[in-house]
């Protein structure tokens, strides 16, 4: 294990994964396989350990957005399947490939593309046809089964192009997290989707994997589990949005901590941080406590959010975030020195501090908080009470 300073740090709790992942095994219909979404450095959480922790709890697949995510993860002896969600320049046919590496393909000209380097570099690339059904980002787009008849077509010709073998079709779901107007879109979104899988049915073109469900969904709608799902935020013990059922019991798998560098008596009127955004009202203790935006801690929580001593006491954010540290109110509280370790998200002494309300406060969802830890915050990876591992990108690069 290597050694960290201890600054500022995200414990990434490996027990809490494996809960989670269970519990999705338990609410996925049988037989389907679960793709584990591990993308954007496992939605912070860091790409390599996550992975192999997560093979070991039995997912069947991975999925990342671009082919540097997916090289990551075969640089650890990650050898499952892998699709790419997102955009591969065509000229890397090869490394996907060499590497099986399995591509969303998502439109003519990127499937000709695709084709003519594969066929170049004498490769065969395995693909995912993705299809539009009402996200309107990448996909063969697909709105209206009337209007967009013609895209039968352009996927067939697709499908049949040398030097693809693609034997999933899958779409994205834009409004399952959201309860007024979600189901009537995702249903709609759905109901296309099945229509073009069977027109291509018809056709002579079948697919091995099917699938639809995002980490919404799979809670939300299990008839739609089909052959695959994606499961992404809900495997790190977050729920996709307030709408979401809780009928899956999820852990959070990340706590962040900090410890407080300095302690001082300030007298009242005192302004604290860059604006004086706060002034004391009365004589106070302050702690300074080594994080802030440039750590991940948004600057939008100046004045409004709080951490909690290892006693579990309140400690409230004031003035504004830095870029390296912030200010807390210890007014009152004992123990509080150089040292004392502050959870800034997380549960201590029967509190808790979660990413949905840092997440509120700071005008976020709970994705953007945990995919902006910074790199120079280390990830310490913790299975019950034992570190296992320790990765410090900076002294890691």
């Amino acid at each position: 294990m290597q050694h960290y300073t201890k600054r500022t740090r995200a414990e990434i709790h490996l027990d809490a994964l494996t809960h989670n992942m269970q519990e999705i095994r338990r609410i996925a219909a049988p037989g389907t396989e679960i793709v584990a979404v591990v993308k954007a450095d496992a939605y912070g959480h860091g790409d390599q350990q996550t992975a192999l922790h997560l093979l070991k709890c039995g997912a069947d697949w991975f999925a990342v957005s671009n082919l540097a995510e997916a090289l990551e993860l075969r640089q650890v002896g990650i050898d499952l399947p892998i699709l790419i969600l997102g955009y591969t320049p065509p000229e890397c046919a090869a490394q996907l490939a060499y590497n099986n590496i399995t591509q969303a393909v998502y439109c003519s000209d990127y499937a000709h593309r695709l084709s003519s380097f594969a066929v170049q570099a004498g490769v065969t690339v395995h693909s995912h046809i993705k299809l539009d059904t009402g996200m309107s980002r990448i996909g063969f787009f697909y709105h209206d089964s009337e209007k967009d008849a013609a895209t039968v077509d352009e996927i067939e010709q697709a499908v049949r192009l040398p030097g693809l073998y693609c034997d999933g079709i899958f779409t994205h779901f834009a409004q399952a997290d959201v309860e007024r107007g979600g189901e009537v879109y995702t249903r709609l979104q759905y109901d296309l989707f099945l229509h073009m899988i069977a027109l291509l049915e018809q056709r002579g073109i079948t697919f091995k994997h099917r699938h639809c469900c995002n980490s919404a969904a799979i809670i939300t709608y299990p008839e739609m589990h089909m052959d695959m799902l994606r499961a992404g935020i809900i495997l790190y013990g977050l729920y996709p949005s307030a709408d979401v059922p809780r009928n899956c019991r999820l852990k959070p798998v990340m706590e962040i901590k900090t410890v407080v560098s300095m302690v001082k008596d300030i007298p009242a009127g005192t302004a604290f941080s860059y604006g004086g955004t706060f002034v004391a009202k009365k004589d106070m203790t302050v702690a300074t406590v080594p994080i802030g935006y440039a750590d991940g801690y948004p600057r939008s929580l100046s004045n409004k959010a709080y951490m909690l001593t290892e006693h579990g006491e309140i400690a409230p954010v004031i003035g504004n975030v830095c870029m390296d540290q912030c200010l807390l109110d210890v007014t009152g509280l004992q123990g509080i020195e150089e040292g004392t370790q502050i959870t800034v998200m997380g549960s201590i002494g029967g509190r808790s501090v979660s990413a949905d309300f840092l997440g509120e406060k700071a005008g976020l969802i709970n994705y953007e908080l945990i995919c902006g830890l910074s790199r120079r915050v280390p990830r310490v990876y913790i299975d019950g009470d034992k570190v296992i591992h320790t990765t410090d990108y900076l002294r890691d690069s």
